[in-house]
């Protein structure tokens, strides 16, 4: 059991070294072990449309008769992009498959186990479920829910504040912090931020997708963050200005802001499977009922300021049970800051 473990946990390492480039399908990881436990094929789903884990690793071999297959998601059975695992796995002379858990696609969704045990592969399973799960929990929200991931990023002062009472707010954080944070960017489809952000800051949020929230058409194109990536601007009322780079989206408004059900509901149509949403504590606030997951960077700084500006300000709220509960998952030191991280 222990050498399983070893297995699976390699085939999640593995399947993380494609982290935002596989998008729409999962992040996948595959190890094949011979009848003296040896490794002696590896692979993983590199990128959207090229092999799966197990095709990039049965592919390097002659032969895996009477080899164990271990894998951290079902083998998919369906023609896609590529053909079905299932049947590979098969002709190459798998005795064993360990899977970590059921595909949520309906086009496999438990098919994949039965077409393997119907040829006779012993099948082993779901084995490491809940680590198999985090790994995936985007694909699994995109499959089941069919809504775009959400992940908040944060990064306060002690005393939460992002801002001083003027709007001063370079550097809360410090460099490896700062690093941490454009790593975590490149594991989602887009960044999303408003137009505030882009006024005041003028970040330049290098990534492929970008999403500015621009309500009236405030902000400058020339402006850092659009000089480079494929850019949405949702906005409601304004006059869009002629760019290659930027589609510009007409929102309708929800409380006399843009309605946020509606640009999540359009990036899913758009087939942005997740977002990273780095903005001021409006709306952060505006995004807390749809965030999936959150990540808050906590300097060792206190400010004192009182009117200094949170890093989510919504509505007065009165008692402390309708605080919005979140779980904690992990913790990293990113010298002098800590980053902590929370899903809901």
């Amino acid at each position: 059991m222990k050498q399983y473990i070893a297995y699976m946990n390699r085939c999640i390492d593995l399947a993380r070294m494609a982290q935002g480039q596989t998008s729409p399908n999962p992040l996948v990881g595959c190890v094949v072990v011979n009848p003296a436990g040896e490794i002696v094929a590896e692979g993983f789903h590199k990128k959207y449309g090229e092999n799966h884990a197990e095709r990039d690793a049965l592919l390097k071999l002659d032969s895996a008769e009477g080899c164990t297959l271990f894998v951290n998601l079902e083998p998919c059975s369906h023609y896609g992009k590529t053909p079905p695992c299932a049947d590979l796995i098969i002709q190459k002379g798998i005795k064993k498959v360990v899977y970590g858990m059921v595909d949520p696609n309906p086009l496999v969704a438990g098919n994949g186990i039965k077409k393997l045990k119907n040829a006779g592969i012993e099948v082993v399973g779901a084995f490491m479920e809940n680590e198999c799960r985090k790994l995936n929990e985007i694909f699994i929200k995109n499959q089941t829910e069919h809504k775009t991931f959400v992940a908040i990023k944060t990064a306060t002062t002690i005393d939460g504040k992002i801002s001083t009472h003027n709007g001063n707010s370079q550097w809360i954080t410090s460099e490896p912090a700062r690093q941490k944070a454009r790593n975590l960017r490149q594991n989602y489809d887009a960044i999303l931020t408003s137009s505030s952000t882009v006024i005041f800051d003028n970040p330049q949020m290098v990534h492929k997708t970008k999403i500015i929230l621009d309500r009236e058409l405030k902000t400058d194109i020339n402006s850092k963050i659009y000089e480079q990536g494929e850019i949405y601007i949702f906005y409601n009322t304004g006059n869009p200005q002629n760019s290659e780079r930027i589609t510009y989206i007409q929102t309708q408004l929800k409380d006399d802001r843009l309605d946020i059900e509606f640009i999540l509901k359009k990036l899913y149509d758009l087939g942005i499977m997740s977002v990273f949403v780095e903005a001021g504590g409006i709306l952060n606030a505006s995004f807390l009922p749809y965030a999936d997951k959150f990540f808050h960077f906590v300097a060792p700084k206190i400010l004192g300021d009182n009117s200094g500006k949170s890093c989510f300000m919504g509505e007065t709220v009165d008692k402390i049970s309708d605080c919005t509960d979140l779980k904690f998952e992990s913790f990293e030191i990113c010298e002098p800051d800590i980053l902590l991280t929370y899903s809901k």
